[in-house]
């Protein structure tokens, strides 16, 4: 069960360490100036360990040339060092950016739910869980137009949804 919702409401911007494809420094506002660039497909992942999120990342991965077909990049955020996203980056060789979020500041900007109160914020593979979010980037400011927040750590929306939202925004 998740919570899925569209508000059309601007994000705050951002700039962090990228581990994978892309500037080695992912900057939002630079992504959403292209003017190849319609959406922006936003994976807030749970943690270095968590399997869900490494199968995620693979499995968008093996599907990216769909997103790329859309104008659509994809970012991963991962609440850990550089050094740790490198690391998947080496494991898994993704075709778009791994981004760095060790202090979690751009996770909690986007509010991503965290459970277990103090718990669950002290380790994120017990509290954080996985958020997607499709930002509209068509008019220059990036605006949520899709967002899914996991409610247990395995909930997250397949691929094909993903498609099909940034499928949909060429609909408005």
């Amino acid at each position: 069960m998740s919570d899925t919702r569209t508000s059309a409401e601007a994000v705050p911007g951002f700039e962090l360490p990228n581990a994978g494809a892309g500037p080695d420094r992912f900057s939002l506002s630079a992504a959403a100036a292209d003017p190849d660039t319609d959406a922006i497909v936003l994976l807030f992942q749970r943690d270095y360990h968590c399997g869900n999120c490494r199968k995620q990342v693979r499995a968008i991965a093996d599907r990216y040339d769909e997103f790329e077909a859309l104008n659509a990049t994809v970012v991963s955020v991962l609440p850990e060092p550089v050094g740790r996203a490198r690391s998947w980056q080496d494991s898994y060789d993704l075709p778009f950016p791994l981004l760095a979020d060790p202090e979690t500041d751009v996770s909690d900007a986007y509010d991503q739910p965290v459970r277990f109160g103090v718990l669950g914020s002290l380790h994120d593979l017990v509290g954080r869980m996985p958020v997607a979010m499709i930002l509209d980037a068509r008019g220059g400011e990036p605006v949520v137009a899709y967002a899914y927040e996991g409610r247990m750590p395995a909930d997250r929306p397949e691929i094909d949804d993903l498609l099909a939202e940034v499928r949909g925004l060429g609909d408005d």
